[in-house]
């Protein structure tokens, strides 16, 4: 089988041709690079001194190179880059390149239903383990990372993407995973010490600490509005924890003591850099290691932490109620589920409609919290909230159109 590559002067409008020699007549699918979706179709007929293409419209274009004499039952494949209807320069054609045609979503906006189911879901395990009574945030955590290293095992063994992850990236993945199973923690346990809206909207802070985070520790490019967009996401926080020293004896809407409701605060703070740090740690990792393999980091470090820190604050229980029970069992699978349908939509979308769409968290949490926990949220609450997506908001919109400028 003889091979033969070309390149057409015009480089923008390539087209991948795969052509296949049969005797008298060859068919050849012209794919369109820019647009995998549309498929041509041309014939090739074999005259003694030429070839000549032939397209569905009726026009053609000749290749000046001297066809060589035609072996009876041979069959040729010829891949060619070429614009349909110019004629193919094979000068700098040295291989063959095929490319399989990736599937395209159902629909377009596909990968936004995702972020927008993963914003549900995680608003459901929080609502559930606001829910549970009598039973630590770390005992919830543990819960949650054992169904996940179940779900994941079977995926791991079937890709071959081993347990260990590549010498020099283990370090990062530890890191990964302690950290975290660590903002996963705190935030069930803000939910626990506060209302859960104002613990959502705390822990959605992170994206705004991430970008000064990265500055830091990878070099990324930081503006001013970096640091605007910080310092309104930490109006928003101060506007929710309401401190005593700015706000005096206004506790309104706090939920059960204010030792509690600060701890809370605290903690989802403490989550959010967390969660900061986490994605920073991704980012240095990029894309040498599998996905799989950091989650898989994150599920097992998080099950080895709950385990150790349950043994030292002596906090084991199993729920008395069978309901709770079933709840605990439902955070995991709906943790998973909402994991899973995170990681399809950032495959199919860019990382900046996705974040946009995940700002879905705070509003269902304002919804459950007041039609299953039957707390109206205060105008400080919605104040924080307000603060904070449009800090979050903002930090998408500028990176979603950077990109677009420079793709």
């Amino acid at each position: 089988m003889n091979n033969f590559t070309g390149r057409s002067r015009n480089d923008e409008d390539e087209n991948d041709i795969s052509v296949e020699l049969d005797r008298e007549e060859i068919e050849i699918n012209c794919l369109e690079q820019e647009d995998e979706r549309e498929t041509e179709k041309i014939k090739l007929k074999n005259n003694s001194n030429s070839h000549h293409f032939t397209n569905d419209d009726g026009a053609g274009s000749t290749d000046n190179n001297t066809a060589s004499k035609r072996n009876a039952g041979v069959r040729k494949q010829l891949s060619v880059f070429m614009c349909c209807g110019q004629k193919a320069d094979t000068k700098k054609g040295k291989q063959a390149i095929s490319k399989d045609l990736e599937k395209k979503p159902a629909f377009t906006g596909i990968g936004l239903v995702y972020a927008l189911l993963a914003s549900f879901l995680f608003s459901v395990v929080a609502l559930l383990a606001k829910k549970i009574e009598g039973v630590h945030s770390v005992e919830i955590s543990l819960i949650r990372c054992f169904f996940q290293m179940l779900f994941l095992l079977p995926a791991i063994i079937y890709n071959k993407t081993g347990f260990l992850g590549p010498r020099d990236q283990r370090i990062f993945l530890f890191l990964r995973g302690f950290l975290g199973a660590n903002a996963m923690i705190l935030l069930f346990y803000a939910v626990q010490q506060m209302p859960l809206a104002d613990a959502t909207v705390i822990m959605f802070s992170n994206p705004v600490f991430t970008a000064i985070l990265a500055w830091i520790f990878l070099k990324e490019k930081c503006t001013i509005w970096d640091f605007v967009f910080t310092l309104f996401t930490l109006t928003g926080v101060i506007l929710i924890a309401r401190p005593p020293f700015l706000f005096g004896s206004r506790t309104e809407g706090i939920e059960g003591e204010y030792t509690n409701h600060m701890k809370g605060t605290i903690a989802a703070f403490a989550g959010a850099v967390g969660a900061a740090f986490t994605f920073v740690v991704l980012r240095k990792m990029g894309k040498s290691v599998h996905y799989y393999l950091s989650v898989w980091y994150y599920a097992v470090i998080g099950f080895i932490e709950c385990v150790i820190a349950l043994f030292a604050i002596q906090e084991w229980s199993i729920p008395y109620c069978g309901g709770d029970r079933w709840l605990l069992i439902l955070i995991g699978l709906l943790g998973v589920a909402g994991q899973a349908f995170l990681t399809k939509a950032l495959q199919l979308e860019k990382a900046g409609p996705v974040a946009l769409m995940r700002t879905m968290d705070v509003v269902f949490a304002f919804i459950f919290q007041f039609f299953f926990l039957n707390r109206a949220p205060t105008w400080w609450s919605f104040g924080g909230a307000f603060c904070v997506i449009s800090s979050t908001s903002g930090i998408a919109l500028r990176k979603w159109y950077i990109n677009t400028r420079s793709g």
